[in-house]
């Protein structure tokens, strides 16, 4: 339908949202399409008119009761709905957004699932070699046969795990990464984040090594300088990473450490950092910067992981609490 094109043209364009979130809302939008108008796609003016209190209405209660879907799953679907409302009423098709007026289901809010300090040490001390000059030294000697691929995949899975623990990147903004992002006299790397937003993250030294070193191999197994402009990260093929790769390089790496469980993705990574910033005093806005978060509420959602550790300290080193909290003997 050509409204619902040209509003995708929209929030790429001016908008500047993710591609994930283009494709999310395209979705959305084709659903409820189809749900309100089973009988054939209607034309414009009648889909436009579709957009009141009633039928957003209906929509909702049908993703929960026919669809089976999640009160997160509907809420994420409200708010697809939501933005396309808004940009009708700017382009002067609606006098007002529906979807205000409505209560979404509820949604249990968990908090953030993430990695302890001592855990994710384990794993750095378990593969410090593979971060190292000697590692490096293995890998041009052995670049013309298969072990020469299984060190450098070795390395760049590393490295993949180091970025995004220290730094607390998105999945995208890891991919996304240019070589000239990083500012090796500065220690500092200029991040694109949601919006086209650019910030910038100090770096720690023995990371600055790390990327180093590995550009250094890069070099070898390309056979020669690369552009300022191209991937930071890439495949033994030399080709960008994706998405697929991250997700499956995290949880491969971090599959058999002693202490991590649960969901293993770059989201829990960077959920890591957060909350250990947290847990160590770090200034709020400060976390929000490095983050890329445009609201100090997203961010606040750290200080409860922050208390939930505070609580289970509290409940195993308190003395009254490892007595029962009784009183007296």
């Amino acid at each position: 339908m050509e409204i619902i094109r040209k509003y995708i043209d929209h929030v790429r364009n001016v908008r500047r949202y993710s591609e994930r979130t283009m494709h999310l809302y395209e979705d959305v939008l084709n659903r409820y399409v189809r749900m309100t108008f089973p009988d054939g796609t209607p034309d414009e003016s009648g889909f436009i008119e579709s957009f009141n209190r009633f039928e957003i209405r209906g929509f909702m209660v049908a993703l929960m009761e026919d669809e089976g879907l999640s009160p997160k799953s509907v809420s994420l679907h409200m708010s697809a709905l939501s933005s396309f409302c808004r940009y009708l009423v700017k382009e002067g098709k609606l006098k007002s957004n529906p979807v205000r007026t409505l209560t979404r289901p509820k949604v249990e809010k968990r908090l953030p699932e993430y990695f302890r300090e001592e855990a994710m040490q384990a794993y750095f001390d378990k593969t410090r070699e593979e971060a190292s000059s000697k590692y490096l030294v293995a890998f041009k000697e052995n670049l013309d046969n298969d072990n020469g691929k299984k060190l450098y995949q070795q390395r760049l899975a590393r490295l993949i795990i180091s970025i995004l623990y220290d730094t607390g990147l998105r999945r995208s903004e890891l991919i996304g990464l240019k070589i000239e992002n990083v500012d090796f006299a500065r220690q500092t790397l200029k991040v694109v984040g949601k919006g086209n937003k650019m910030r910038e993250i100090p770096l720690l030294d023995s990371l600055c090594q790390e990327i180093l070193l590995y550009l250094e191999a890069v070099e070898a197994l390309v056979c020669g300088k690369r552009s300022l402009k191209e991937p930071l990260l890439v495949t033994f093929r030399g080709s960008p990473l994706y998405p697929v790769y991250v997700d499956r390089t995290v949880k491969a790496e971090l599959g058999d450490v002693k202490g991590i469980t649960g969901r293993k993705s770059p989201h829990v990574l960077r959920h890591s950092i957060a909350t250990e910033l947290m847990n160590n005093e770090t200034n709020l806005n400060s976390i929000k910067e490095m983050l890329g978060h445009s609201s100090l509420a997203t961010t606040q959602v750290y200080t409860h992981s922050s208390f939930a550790r505070l609580k289970d300290i509290y409940e195993h080193a308190h003395p009254r609490a490892k007595n029962g909290g009784k009183h007296g003997d």
